[in-house]
């Protein structure tokens, strides 16, 4: 499973990568055959958010470390280095650019933007 992955450098610029989200057959939900299920990590709330369509934000740094999940609509997220990515339904974000100068995001499109969001500690 992939996932986009936005982090700062030393000196508090945002970048973006591709990341893997490792998997491993376990025995998750018996009797339900075995599953490919990722390691888990601690959670601090789950928020669910709608940026309305024309919705455009000033730079920004993450709140916290958080995972997106975009559930409809589409966003272009802007990195610090000026890097621009599109996400759209079914995308996972990962959000951990939390100290430097941060990311733009906009709405993309006539569709509100509805994203669930995991905050982590």
């Amino acid at each position: 499973m992939q996932l986009l992955h936005l982090t700062e450098d030393e000196n508090g610029v945002s970048h973006f990568s591709d990341a893997g989200i490792g998997l491993a057959m376990v025995d998750f939900a018996p009797p339900a055959p075995p599953m490919l299920v990722s390691a888990s990590e601690v959670a601090r709330a789950l928020v669910y958010l709608t940026l309305p369509a024309g919705w455009g934000g000033a730079k920004h740094r993450s709140p916290c470390r958080q995972v997106a999940f975009c559930l409809g609509g589409r966003l272009r997220v802007e990195a610090g280095d000026g890097e621009v990515r599109e996400i759209g339904p079914g995308g996972i974000w990962r959000m951990e650019d939390v100290d430097g100068s941060g990311h733009t995001t906009t709405v993309v499109g006539d569709e509100d933007v509805r994203l669930a969001i995991v905050q982590l500690d």
